[in-house]
């Protein structure tokens, strides 16, 4: 087996584990290097033999690549928004003139297939971003999950709301946008002009991934593939899912980022996009209590990444506000705008100096309570004895486990192997939440991943 410059170390109490981690561990930063350890199923393997010095240098090539990527997609967007105006389709194709004289065909084109047609490019996006949020280096899946939600959050805003909103003609509007003054008045102009395509958006895209949601259609099919053509009666290990995180929660932010900006100029969407928030919240409660399986704890990871898109809503809104107002020629009702903008932004500062330092580090009262609580309970000494082999990459199966039936092992790997990880020669580690009940929780804290640029750590 190939040693890396990388240890999972234990200690005695979740505090001391906490202090090793936030301590400076040598006079060179780069030379030692001690963070928290994710749960044993949140290991990422693959990334875990990364050097330290490789990690800047694929955060920037893969932030580049994602910027890549975002302006490449400029392409389809643009022929997106060129069906959406039957004007300049017809000057660019004259042999369409006819056809698109037709009622049906005008409304086909021009009201649904724009969004549909965006909707399937989209579908590209959550696999491209994920593979970037791999190479970037993270140990743990979670880790990946996030920064690849972050990636596709910004990719959505960025080319299904402001690109759209823009008509494709970002060239043209430059004169505008250049000027500060412009933008909110650019914005007041050109969002009721595409309030349709942004509810037939919501149509396809939110209320259709619901029934697909609910439906299940892929793991359906590899269902009906095993049984009637394989003729396999095992359920196979990929049936069992985490949630997706990176694609749900980026798209639920964007349809609140519509339903803000839009509720000014276009209030028509919000009965779409409440019906799509109330059917939501049942398929989403069901799927994550009956469907998904529930691999690791990221701990409230998310919630920052909502809250900072619900702000920049907000902020966008107040924005789009004033460029309406100026538009009216209303000085009384920006006058007013200007302090809501101001109260929202402080409102924000508040939240960040409350609340997020508490999803960066732990506190110390919290751990030595839990601390104590487990000693004096005697599950501290069977925490410590089960972290021996809670992070171990091979697959090892104790004396007990050798004693269980083949249907059981399959139960078993099942539910602590997750199927979105799975590679070819790659052993996943055998103890876990599912089979401790309480060790991979606790093992983040007790546990610390260290990082050297030397082969050998120093002793």
């Amino acid at each position: 087996m190939q040693e890396c410059a990388a240890a999972f170390v234990s200690f005695k109490t979740r505090y001391a584990a906490v202090v090793a981690s936030q301590v400076l561990q040598s006079s060179n930063p780069m030379l030692w290097v001690t963070d928290l350890a994710p749960e044993p199923h949140d290991v990422y393997w693959s990334n875990l033999c990364i050097p330290y010095r490789q990690l800047w240098f694929r955060r920037i090539a893969t932030l580049l690549a994602s910027i890549v990527f975002m302006f490449l997609f400029l392409i389809p967007v643009t022929i997106v928004q060129g069906l959406t105006h039957l004007d300049q389709l017809q000057q660019m194709l004259p042999f369409l003139k006819g056809i698109l004289k037709k009622t049906f065909v005008n409304e086909l084109v021009t009201g649904y297939l724009p969004s549909v047609v965006l909707m399937l490019f989209m579908y590209t996006v959550p696999p491209t971003m994920m593979l970037f949020s791999a190479v970037e280096g993270s140990i743990s899946r979670g880790g990946r999950k996030k920064s690849a939600c972050c990636k596709v959050l910004y990719f959505t805003i960025w080319n299904v709301f402001f690109v759209n909103v823009l008509s494709g003609s970002v060239l043209s509007q430059l004169n505008v946008i250049s000027s500060p003054k412009g933008i909110p008045i650019q914005l007041g102009k050109a969002i009721p002009t595409q309030a349709t395509f942004f509810i037939t958006y919501v149509l396809t895209s939110g209320w259709a991934s619901l029934s697909s949601e609910v439906v299940q259609l892929f793991a359906l099919i590899c269902n009906l593939f095993n049984r009637f053509i394989r003729r396999s009666k095992d359920i196979p290990s990929k049936s069992a899912l985490s949630f997706p995180y990176h694609t749900e929660i980026p798209k639920v932010l964007l349809f609140g980022l519509l339903g803000f900006t839009c509720s000014i100029l276009a209030p028509l969407i919000l009965p779409f996009l409440l019906v799509y928030f109330f059917l939501g919240y049942v398929v989403y409660r069901n799927q994550i209590l009956n469907v998904y399986i529930s691999k690791y704890e990221s701990g409230g990871q998310y919630w920052p990444i909502v809250h900072n898109t619900t702000i920049f809503s907000l902020v966008l809104t107040q924005i789009i506000a004033l460029g309406v107002f100026g538009l009216k020629r209303s000085p009384v009702a920006s006058g007013f705008t200007i302090p809501l903008v101001i109260c929202t932004l402080l409102f924000n500062e508040y939240c960040r100096q409350r609340f997020y330092p508490t999803f960066k580090s732990f506190s110390a009262q919290v751990l030595i309570e839990m601390d104590r609580e487990d000693e004096q309970c005697g599950r501290m000494d069977e925490i410590h004895q089960q972290l021996n082999s809670a992070y171990c990459q091979l697959s090892q199966l104790t004396s007990h486990d050798s004693s269980k039936t083949e249907e059981t092992h399959r139960e078993h790997t099942r539910c602590t192997q997750d199927p979105e990880d799975m590679k070819p020669g790659l052993a996943h580690p055998t103890l876990g939440r599912h089979t401790i009940p309480g060790i991979g929780q606790v093992a983040t804290w007790l546990s610390m991943y260290m990082a050297s640029q030397e082969k050998n750590p120093p002793k």
